[in-house]
This record gives C-alpha cells, structure tokens and sequence, in this order.
C-alpha cells in the first residue's frame, strides 16, 4: 500500500506538473462556461441536460490528452523497464496512473459545479437530472481513462496513442447510428456498445443498472487488459 502511495503521488506529480492539465482544464472550462451562459439566456431554463451532452463530447476530445503519455512516454524514455523491475506489480501502476488521471477528470467536475450552483442561485432547478448527469460523466470518463490508457500501453508514440483512443471514442460514438441497419440480433448487440446510447439516461435524469454496468464492465476490461499489456513486456 506504501508504495502504491509513493507511486500514485508520482503520477499526480507529473500530470500537475504539466501545461497540458491546466491546457485541458482551461479550454473545457471556457468553452463549458460559454455555452452554459449563451444557452441559459436563450432558453431560460433551469436545466444542464445541454451541459451535459456538451460535456460528454469534450471529455471525448480531452481524454486522449490526459491519457497519451501515461504509457507511452514511459517506454520512449525507456522507464518501462526501471519500472516493471522496482517493488511494485503492473497493477498498481496501472492503478496508479488510473487514479491520477480519475483526480483530474474529478477537478474537472467539481469545477463545472459553478453551473448548477448558479442555477440554483436564480431559480428553482430539479437536482435529480443534475446529480444523474454528473454521475454518468463520472462513469463515462473512467470508461475513457481506462480505454486511452490501454491505449498508451500498445504504444511508444504519444500521438499516435492519441489519435487510437480518439478513433475508438469516436467510433463507440456514432455507432448507434448505424447499428440500426443491421439485422437482428446483431443491431441490438452494436446498438449496445455505442458510448451516447448508455450515457443519454443519465442526462435526463434516469439511472439504469444496464448503463452502469457497461461503463464498469468498460473500466474494469481496459485495465485489465492494459496490465495484460504490461505483463507481456
């Protein structure tokens, strides 16, 4: 436990410690904020169901700027192998880089917190829907941690670890859109993997267990593959 400590500390090191968190923060913030005050005052409803969806994309864009150099950066600078040989398994350091890059997802969150509390401060929203939301972000961006960091361990280029897990996302996306045209069962089965599908529930204010579970089975699958990759090597 000590030294998962000691590691996990590194990583957050390091991730605070570059411009890209703050590029990340910064840019997610901006955009967020001016879409929530263009599209508050044109609707005039108390509601982050908008927000929501808007965030959901950009965690897409982000994601893979977070998770690139997890890995990656580690064999280019050939710290792979001091790492793999110190007194730690390959699960906790994929745990580790995990954990931190999950700190970052959560700062995040915390920060757009300003928009429901500014809701709340000029008038009278329904919470449920803002508390489902922010769950089903939590979900979805531990889905796409996992997915960008076993992106990053199939890898020595940081870009190209990138563009992987963005492909993934992207196509994880819009793959609803055309799973439809298959024939059954095989378009329920596409239609079930597609990212928007198990998120949009939570955006409106329900929870099912079925769109819980897909994003823990989709964590819980990438980090074991990832510690498979590490293993490997």
């Amino acid at each position: 436990m000590r030294s998962f400590a000691i590691l996990l500390r590194k990583e957050q090191m390091a991730l605070f410690s570059s411009p890209i968190a703050y590029a990340v923060m910064t840019v997610f913030l901006f955009i967020m904020g001016y879409s929530f005050t263009l599209t508050l005052f044109i609707s005039h409803q108390p509601s982050m169901v908008h927000v929501f969806f808007q965030m959901f994309v950009l965690f897409m864009l982000t994601a893979p700027l977070i998770t690139m150099r997890l890995l990656a950066e580690e064999r280019k600078l050939r710290t792979m192998e001091v790492l793999l040989t110190s007194p730690v398994s390959e699960v906790a350091i994929v745990l580790a880089k995990y954990v931190a890059s999950m700190s970052l997802i959560v700062i995040m969150l915390l920060l757009s917190g300003c928009y429901a509390a500014a809701l709340a401060w000029f008038g009278d929203p329904d919470f449920g829907p803002i508390y489902s939301g922010y769950l089903g972000l939590l979900l979805f961006g531990s889905a796409l941690v996992g997915t960008g960091l076993l992106a990053s361990a199939l890898t020595a280029n940081q870009v190209i670890a990138a563009l992987s897990s963005l492909t993934v996302f992207l196509l994880l996306w819009i793959i609803d859109n055309f799973g439809w045209l298959l024939p059954s069962p095989a378009d329920t089965l596409v239609v079930n993997l597609s990212l928007a599908v198990h998120f949009r529930p939570f955006a409106v204010g329900s929870i099912y267990l079925s769109d819980i579970g897909f994003f823990v089975s989709a964590t819980l699958l990438t980090l074991l593959l990832t510690v498979r990759a590490l293993a490997r090597r």
